[in-house]
């Protein structure tokens, strides 16, 4: 079974918005102000080479389509190859290579895309679609890359929700010299399915 993992660039207060510094946000370009050193950039790496897939909201899928395609390197190279799924109610079509629109029950297609054989789907950006896909509870990991950083406003990752959500803390990694700290967490529901 393919499982959704959230992976984010997220402040200490939570702000996930425009960490690479290109989306127009006053305090964007935080994430960059940091050294996340050799094992964070592993990490990540790791993380893309692993993963089967991306799972994007509209706005999010925009940014990539327009820097990733023009990359090269072994990181670009499975970002642009692997499938991209984009939930939109705007969007026709996606025109990124091997990108396929998500209309209609995203909670049901993004089910579906769990039930086939494979490996992660990764969830990047996207606020709404985390938070919409939290309240499905289906979401299986979130992997937290958390900068020493307060921006004070900005979008966040996690909104308000129907019910509290609890955490099941599974790693810490402290990389960089600056106090970048990588949180892996899983619902904590899944123990007791386990």
């Amino acid at each position: 079974m393919t499982r959704v993992v959230v992976s984010q660039f997220v402040t200490v207060d939570g702000v996930i918005e425009d960490p690479g510094g290109s989306e127009g946000f006053d305090r964007g370009g935080w994430a960059f102000q940091f050294d996340r050193g050799d094992e964070g950039d592993k990490f990540k790496l790791d993380e893309v080479m692993a993963a089967d897939a991306l799972l994007l909201g509209r706005v999010t899928y925009e940014g990539f389509a327009d820097a990733w395609p023009t990359r090269s390197g072994e990181f670009a190279d499975k970002f642009n190859g692997m499938p991209k799924y984009v939930v939109s109610t705007t969007m026709d079509e996606a025109e990124w290579n091997n990108s396929t629109v998500i209309e209609g029950d995203v909670a049901e297609a993004v089910s579906k895309l769990k039930r086939e054989p494979g490996g992660d789907i990764l969830l990047n950006g996207s606020a709404r679609l985390v938070q919409a896909l939290m309240e499905d509870d289906l979401i299986d990991e979130y992997r937290l890359m958390v900068f020493p950083i307060v921006l004070g406003r900005g979008k966040r990752l996690f909104g308000d929700t129907d019910d509290a959500k609890a955490m099941r803390l599974v790693e810490t990694r402290p990389v960089g010299s600056d106090g970048v700290v990588i949180l892996i967490y899983e619902p904590a529901a899944k123990d007791a399915e386990e």
